[in-house]
Formats: structure tokens, C-alpha cells, sequence
């Protein structure tokens, strides 16, 4: 008897094996993982070398088999293979090449693959960098690591699985959402979760110095480049997620105080607290027991974005699952994680004595301010987000917490924390003298009314909120500059400036963007202009100083949409300042309509334009905005991330940089 095998079956062979590989590797994975979560850990409490050794190996190993798992859903993503049950309803044969590797993590299971991949990824560059660590400490850190890669493995194969096949392939699959087939959101993800699950390896450190009964300088000094790390990877998965709303949902903000949206921005206030909290432990030796606490709550938070986004208990435009099932057993995780190293917290924070004395007046106390404010942050977004729901269950009324509240409640704590930051930055380390650094500061501050001032005179009939955020974005920014002017002491030779420590100018440089984007806030909301109406062919119409003309409106096909796109001629003082095209896309197979924008891009302002839908008397529904200042809102964010790179780049704060030297000193023992 013969036996013909078709072209087809020996390609659906081939690619059966590759998921089958990466579904096996990632089953390893998990074995791999609960080794390295027990036995170094045991290692560690009977100070038994080899036990400790494993660890390092382990979480090297995890992170190849996690990689393969990966690579084996990307593999199935690219070449379409449809008998994956996320592919059939992520993809699409006719889908560019990259919104094929986008809808890797584009959905629920994709994106938990994508969050274990980088778990293992940082404890994988735990055990490469971290050889300076005390033996002990290395171990343990490895292990809670891998404690939280348990859970989330088991999250994965059990209720979550990437790898989970159709009884009968379709011959096309569903398509991506056609809000994700976008660049901003092919790279937003990946960096969100860089910076969320970057906090684990905090926590881990966090874990294991109270396990060990030790915090010290060094310990402050091996955690700083981690939480930097996670802070700068946020920074830039925010600034993203932000810039994509703006320019892709036709709206033309940059922040609705979405759930999902706050989710991602509390671990960025406690990251940012917890890395200035970590610089006093390490320059001073105080503040220990509020540092080991920022880094549980930090990680906390972030599991609480995940079960916000994943859960189905709070609605989102950007909700990746409503399964309640899967709710239950990320609480479950959140529960068990940050409640168990809560409860070690208050077994040991006894222990964790501090031993620099400050003053009232000093860095310390700039810092600790610094530290109360972005706390204090993070609880009013906390309470505005999950109000709703508390809400629902004790009083039975279904309430929204937008815009307002947020705004009410957040802006004056952002509002003081702008203002103390320059005086902060200019304080000595335990006794400063706030008059010699209010006379050091007094050039900013007059700069910074002056500006105000002409903001104000040349504004007619608006509120004081765009004085008043000029103000403190120039006091931020040429406060910053004077700082880092100061640093040339009284030769003022600029030379000195390049020898600088590079974490010096990141801190210039990050707290400069900070105001830059306060100063893009500030002019985006106090001074836009917007206009609604029926734009007919060829008939100018007047926004602001401009003179904007809907030419003409042209059907056109995509890739794997229908587009009605249309022609904006943008003028100014009778000249073209611009040609733009803003268009009204369907995707066919996923039945989804999307808004392009169309933007004319400036130094002081963005001209925003969104084509509607055609009127049945003729013309098309139009919208025009005239935004100031919309680009440093961005700008700001990427100053911060660079920023953060230069002081990551510092030799100092290099990962374990310095340790080996650090190592032998005072800590405080477990009673």
C-alpha cells in the first residue's frame, strides 16, 4: 500500500514539532524552577556551598528553556500557524510581518510568556553580575526569584497556556485588534513589562536581606541599579503607551486615567521612591526598614496591575482577560507574595536600625519628603482606581472615578514635590543650611516668575494652572542646571563638569526632563484650542492662526483594511505650512474601525486633525486641535530615561560595582 503525504502535512508536521519543543521547554521551565526556588535556599540556611551553587546555573538554564518557549510561539506567530488556539485568535496569514511578532505578547497568553521570559531574564542577570554578593544573599535572592517564576508558571500551564491546540485548524486566523497593529504598541509592551517585572528582582533583594537579618550600604548599593533599571524601562513603556493614545485613538490626549493606565503608573511612583530612598540607605545608612518596604510594595503594585488588567474586575479599553477564574489565581499570587513578605517585614524591621543621624534640615529629610509625596501619590491613584469597585461590592452603587478627581486630588503633591526637588538636590548630607542653598537657587527662581509672568501678560481670560505649571517647570529645570553649575565649585572652570560622575549629570539631566514635561502638561491643557464641525470639500476654515482645507477624501486599500483617507491642506498666513492625510481605517476581519490622526508636528505645538465619518447632506465630520507644547510632554519622559541610562552608566552604580569592597561591612544581625 503507498502512502502519499501531501507538502502541507509535512509543513504542519514540522511545525507541530517546533511547538511541541517550546511547549515541553517551558514545562522544563518550571521544573527548573522549583529546584532553584528550594535548594539554594536550604543551601543558604545550612550555609552548605554546593546546595548554594545551584542557583546560579539554574537560573541560567530557566532562562534558555523560557527563550526556547518563546521563540517557539514567535516561530508559530511568523509562519502562521493556525493550529495554535492564540494564533487562530491573534493573527492573520495577511497581517504585516510585524504585527505578526507583535501579537506574540498582543494577547493574555502571549504577554504572561512574555512576563515570565523577563522574570527569568533578570534572575539570569542576577547570578551573571551578582558575583560579588555575599554567597548567602545570592542564593536567597535567586530563589525568591524563582519562587515567583513558581507561581507564574503554574499560572501559565494551568489556566493560561500559549501552546494550547485546536481540534480542527481553521484555514485563516481572526486578526490582531486592530488598535495593537500599530509601532507605538508593537514596542510599548515589552518595555512595561521590562520595567514591572524588573521591581521582582527588588523584591527578591528585599526577601532575602530579611531572611539574611542584613541591610547595609552595600545592600543599598547592589539594589540602586535594579530599581534603576525598572524605573527607566517604565519610564519609556509609559511614555509609549502614552504617545500611542495620542497620535492612534483620535482623541488627542495623552492620559485618560484608565485602570490599566493607572496600574502601570503606580509602581512608577514607588520605583521612583524607592530609588531615592535607596541612595540614603546607601550614603547613610538610614531609612532602611522604609526602603525594604517601598520594594515589596513596589513589586506588590505591580502584581496588582496584572490582576487589574487580567481579572475582568474593572473595565479597560486595555484589559487583556475577563476570566474570573484567572483573577482568582493572580490574587491568589498578589496575596501570598506581598502579604507573605509583609508579614516577614513586621517579624524583622526590629532588626533594621538605623545608624546616620540627620538633621531636619539636610538631604535626608529632602529625600524623605521626596519619598512621603510619591508614597502619598500612588495611594490617591490607588484609591481613585479601585474606588469603583469598592464601591459596588459594600454600597451597592455603580460610580466613575475620571479625570477630575485625579486631577484634584494627584496635581498638588506632583505640585509640591516640583517645589521642593531643586532645594533638595542643593541640601548637604546630615546638616544642611537651607539659606545657602535658597541664595544658590535665587537665579532659577527669578527665572522661573519671569517666565511665568509673560505667560501670564500675554495670556487673555484663562485660569492660572498654565502660570502656574511654567513656573514649576522652569524652576525644575533651571534648578537642575544650577545644581550641576555648582558642581564646578568656586574656580567655575567648566572643565570640571566633564569630570563629573555620570550619575551626577543623569540626576541633572532626569530631574531637568521632569520639568520638561510639567511644561508640556501645563501649555497642552491651559491653552488648547479645539474645533468640531462639517468640513465641506475645498471650503476653508479658520482654528487659532491657522487656515485648514479638506481637499478631497479617497477610498484606499491596506494591507488588511479599507481606508477613506483624506487631504488637509494646512496654512499659515496664506502659506502651506503642511499636506496631511488623516484617515478612517476598517479592518474587515476583525469588524474594527480605527481613527489615524493626522499631526503636523512642532517645536511649540502639534496641529491634530481627525477625519469622521461622511454626513448624509454632504462633508465629513472633522475635528481640529491646536495643542502648545504637546511634543515636551514626551520630550520630558525621554530625558528622564536618558537620564537614568547616564547614572546606570556610572562605574559606581554598575551592578555589584564596588561590592566585594563593601562587603565586609557592619550589618545588622537577625535577633
Amino acid at each position: 500500500m503507498t502512502i502519499f503525504i501531501g507538502r502541507r502535512d509535512v509543513i504542519a508536521y514540522k511545525l507541530g514539532m517546533v511547538t511541541e519543543l517550546g511547549h515541553f521547554a517551558l514545562i522544563l521551565a518550571a521544573m527548573v524552577a522549583c529546584v532553584q526556588a528550594v535548594i539554594p535556599m536550604v543551601g543558604a540556611y545550612r550555609r552548605w556551598p554546593g546546595w548554594m551553587a545551584v542557583a546560579e546555573p539554574a537560573a541560567t538554564a530557566q532562562f534558555g528553556l523560557v527563550a526556547l518557549a518563546f521563540a517557539a510561539l514567535t516561530h508559530a506567530f511568523v509562519t502562521s500557524d493556525f493550529s495554535l488556539q492564540v494564533v487562530v485568535a491573534n493573527s492573520h496569514s495577511a497581517k504585516p510581518m510585524l504585527y505578526k511578532i507583535s501579537g506574540v505578547w498582543g494577547n493574555h497568553e502571549g504577554s504572561m510568556l512574555l512576563w515570565v521570559l523577563i522574570l527569568a531574564l533578570f534572575g539570569a542577570l542576577a547570578a551573571w553580575f551578582g558575583g560579588n554578593l555575599p554567597p548567602t544573599l545570592r542564593a536567597r535572592v535567586l530563589a525568591v526569584q524563582a519562587l515567583v517564576g513558581v507561581a507564574f508558571f503554574a499560572f501559565i500551564l494551568f489556566t493560561s497556556n500559549p501552546f494550547a491546540r485546536v481540534a480542527v485548524p481553521p484555514f485563516d486566523g481572526q486578526d490582531l485588534n486592530p488598535l495593537l497593529q500599530d509601532p507605538g504598541l508593537a514596542f510599548h509592551p515589552p518595555f512595561l513589562y521590562l520595567g514591572y517585572v524588573g521591581l521582582s528582582l527588588c523584591f527578591s533583594f528585599a526577601v532575602a536581606a530579611l531572611l539574611e537579618g542584613r541591610v547595609d550600604a552595600a545592600w543599598g548599593r547592589w539594589v540602586r541599579p535594579w530599581t534603576l533599571l525598572s524605573w527607566l524601562f517604565l519610564t519609556i513603556g509609559i511614555a509609549l503607551g502614552s504617545w500611542w493614545a495620542y497620535y492612534e485613538l483620535g482623541w488627542g490626549g495623552f492620559w485618560f486615567w484608565d485602570p490599566v493606565e493607572n496600574a502601570s503608573f503606580m509602581p512608577w511612583l514607588l520605583a521612583a521612591a524607592l530609588l531615592h530612598s535607596a541612595i540614603v540607605v546607601e550614603k547613610r545608612e538610614s531609612l532602611k526598614s522604609w526602603t525594604i518596604l517601598l520594594a515589596i510594595l513596589a513589586f506588590g503594585f505591580s502584581l496588582i496591575g496584572t490582576f487589574i488588567v487580567r481579572s475582568g474586575v474593572l473595565t479597560s479599553v486595555h484589559a487583556f482577560a475577563t476570566d474570573p477564574e484567572r483573577g482568582v489565581f493572580i490574587l491568589a499570587i498578589l496575596v501570598f507574595f506581598t502579604g507573605g513578605a509583609l508579614t516577614l517585614f513586621a517579624a524583622r524591621a526590629g532588626a533594621m536600625q538605623a545608624k546616620g543621624v540627620f538633621g531636619i534640615v539636610s538631604r535626608e529629610s529632602a529625600l524623605v519628603a521626596n519619598n512621603i509625596l510619591l508614597a502619598v501619590s500612588c495611594f490617591v491613584v490607588f484609591t481613585g482606581t479601585l474606588w469603583p469597585l469598592v464601591a459596588e461590592m459594600l454600597f451597592d452603587r455603580k460610580l466613575s472615578v475620571g479625570a477630575p478627581f485625579f486631577n484634584m486630588a494627584f496635581t498638588p503633591f506632583m505640585m509640591a514635590l516640583g517645589a521642593i526637588l531643586p532645594i533638595g538636590a542643593m541640601l548637604s548630607w546630615k546638616r544642611g543650611k537651607i539659606g545657602r542653598a535658597l541664595r544658590q537657587l535665587v537665579p532659577a527662581f527669578v527665572l522661573a516668575v519671569a517666565v511665568a509672568g509673560l505667560v501670564w501678560a500675554m495670556q487673555t481670560g484663562r485660569s492660572m494652572m498654565g502660570p502656574i505649571g511654567i513656573f514649576l517647570g522652569t524652576w525644575l529645570v533651571a534648578g537642575a542646571l544650577t545644581d550641576l553649575a555648582g558642581r564646578m565649585g568656586k574656580s567655575r572652570d567648566p572643565r570640571r563638569l566633564l569630570r563629573l560622575p555620570r550619575a551626577d549629570w543623569g540626576k541633572t539631566v532626569a530631574h531637568a526632563g521632569l520639568g520638561v514635561t510639567m511644561l508640556g502638561i501645563s501649555g497642552m491643557l491651559a491653552w488648547q484650542q479645539e474645533d468640531i464641525r462639517v468640513a465641506e470639500l475645498g471650503e476653508p476654515f479658520t482654528v487659532g492662526a491657522f487656515e485648514v482645507v479638506l481637499q478631497d477624501v479617497q477610498r484606499v486599500q491596506g494591507p488588511n483594511y479599507v481606508s477613506d483617507m483624506g487631504e488637509v491642506s494646512l496654512r499659515r498666513d496664506g502659506a502651506e505650512v503642511a499636506h496631511l492625510y488623516p484617515e478612517k481605517r476598517n479592518y474587515p476581519v476583525a469588524r474594527m474601525p480605527t481613527t489615524e490622526a493626522a499631526i503636523d508636528n512642532g517645536f511649540l505645538r502639534d496641529v491634530y486633525i481627525v477625519l469622521g465619518d461622511r454626513q448624509a447632506a454632504g462633508g465629513w465630520t472633522t475635528r481640529v486641535y491646536i495643542k502648545p507644547l504637546a511634543n515636551w510632554i514626551w520630550g520630558g519622559a525621554i530625558l528622564m530615561a536618558i537620564g537614568g541610562g547616564l547614572s546606570l552608566s556610572d562605574r559606581r552604580f554598575r551592578v555589584a560595582a564596588g561590592a566585594r569592597r563593601q562587603t565586609p561591612a557592619k550589618g545588622v544581625p537577625a535577633e
